[in-house]
């Protein structure tokens, strides 16, 4: 299987990974058919997205795919953030092999989830 520059510079170089100790948003996502999990920190602040970090267990395109987004994200509107896609982001990325498109819906729906609620003050 072969990925683009920027899967593999994502995937070698994670922007914003671990823990966010400040976050209001905590999300976690898996995907029970291949195993792989995103976790996901947020916070927000006057219907921004302030800070984002996040965790992977998974294969290549589910790292690459979770730093793209909290990298993607910090910055935006929280309804702005919501409109991102799995198209965005295998696009952000380069492409995606097929095989490897759920690691896009991963991220995507980590963010879903974790924009879901209103938001809270920290």
């Amino acid at each position: 299987m072969s990925y683009s520059v920027q899967v593999l510079d994502h995937f070698c170089h994670p922007r914003h990974a671990g823990e966010l100790a400040a976050a209001n948003r905590v999300v976690e996502v898996s995907n029970p058919v291949c195993g792989d999990v995103i976790k996901l920190w947020l916070r927000t602040e006057k219907g921004l997205v302030k800070a984002a970090s996040f965790k992977a267990a998974g294969c290549v395109p589910a790292i690459a795919c979770g730093s793209w987004l909290v990298e993607r994200i910090v910055g935006l509107g929280l309804e702005e953030a919501r409109s991102i896609s799995t198209e965005d982001v295998e696009a952000g990325l380069g492409g995606l092999p097929a095989a490897s498109k759920h690691a896009a819906r991963l991220a995507v729906d980590a963010l879903t989830q974790a924009l879901k609620n209103p938001e809270q003050p920290l």
